[in-house]
């Protein structure tokens, strides 16, 4: 489900935006002129296989490079010539830590609080505060390499937020962590767009862009395949289907007579139509049931996953997974 209580992106203000964007390294072109809109207080999350230029994006958008071409504004900053002051505003957590293993948690993120140039009082209560947040307290005094992975990247977190970002770019912040440890960190990330925060989340999670991301961006060999809600994509896949199932073999023959673009499935006694499981169809194959006065005694919408849309829009010849559709009965 979405992560923010938006309902409407037109009605937010736009915290990161891109317009032709393109960065090529020699002849190898990295983005080739893609477009993006990050509404303030959403998450935005950017899909796409290994070398497609999703880290090429988020370096670019939190100012660790810069682009050959586009128009680029983050936090209301042209990244053209206030860079410096789009700093002010984001917060970074790369795909690898930052955390210096040689020292306490307490004391890496005091050395964040001194980047951030935080007054030493101001400093020790922002680390106070973030360490307990993060359940990371009694583990301060400790040596950060001591960590697990979980709270390594908990710790990471932390230190990005020492700063009070309005944007934080989160690349594959859960990759290597048990299933426990990325749910946690879902929450994480429910919690900060609920104070308000916008998230800009790259991810080879596809269960996760479904879950926490408000739009999703398909990237595929530096362009933009796709973009809209996770049920905007996955209508996007033919595959999706409504089962209908009858107890009786009269009601199933009437509804197969009312329903004549029905697959039929007689030892079953299912039907089968195309359908993107919208709330338009399924009214319509009400209806027409209706009008004939029948009922089903099981409906069953079969839709494409986020898996489905990533190999229809990514698919470089390679082999496919074996993989079902989700369900949902009533």
């Amino acid at each position: 489900m979405p992560t923010s209580k938006w309902r409407d992106d037109t009605l937010r203000p736009t915290a990161i935006s891109a317009i032709g964007l393109r960065k090529a390294y020699g002849a190898e072109v990295a983005l080739d002129g893609i477009d993006l809109r990050v509404p303030a207080g959403s998450v935005f999350a950017l899909l796409g296989p290994n070398g497609a230029g999703k880290t090429t994006a988020v370096k670019i958008l939190s100012t660790l490079i810069t682009a050959d071409a586009g128009d680029l504004r983050v936090g209301g900053h042209d990244l053209a010539v206030a860079s410096q002051a789009a700093r002010g505003t984001i917060g970074v957590t790369g795909q690898f830590s930052a955390v210096d293993g040689l020292i306490t948690g307490e004391e890496n993120m005091l050395l964040m609080a001194d980047l951030c140039r935080l007054p030493r009082r101001e400093g020790r209560r922002v680390t106070a505060e973030l360490l307990e947040r993060f359940d990371l307290t009694e583990a301060a005094k400790k040596p950060a390499q001591s960590y697990s992975g979980g709270m390594k990247r908990r710790l990471d977190l932390a230190m990005t937020l020492v700063g009070a970002p309005q944007i934080i770019f989160l690349d594959e912040p859960t990759t290597g962590l048990d299933p426990r440890s990325r749910h946690n960190m879902w929450q994480v990330i429910r919690g900060l767009v609920a104070e308000g925060a916008t998230v800009f989340l790259t991810t080879q999670y596809l269960e996760e862009a479904d879950e926490l991301a408000d739009r999703i961006a398909v990237l595929d060999d530096g362009r933009i395949a796709a973009e809209g809600t996770a049920e905007e994509l996955k209508r996007l896949v033919p595959g999706g289907h409504v089962r209908l199932r009858f107890a009786a073999p009269t009601a199933y023959r009437s509804a197969a007579a009312a329903l004549r673009d029905a697959a039929p499935d007689d030892e079953a006694l299912t039907l089968r139509l195309p359908s993107d499981g919208s709330q338009r169809e399924l009214r319509s194959i009400l209806d027409r049931l209706d009008t004939v006065g029948i009922e089903a005694d099981e409906l069953t919408v079969h839709t494409p996953d986020l898996d489905d849309v990533f190999f229809a829009l990514t698919d470089r010849g390679e082999p496919h997974r074996s993989h079902t559709s989700k369900e949902t009965g009533r």
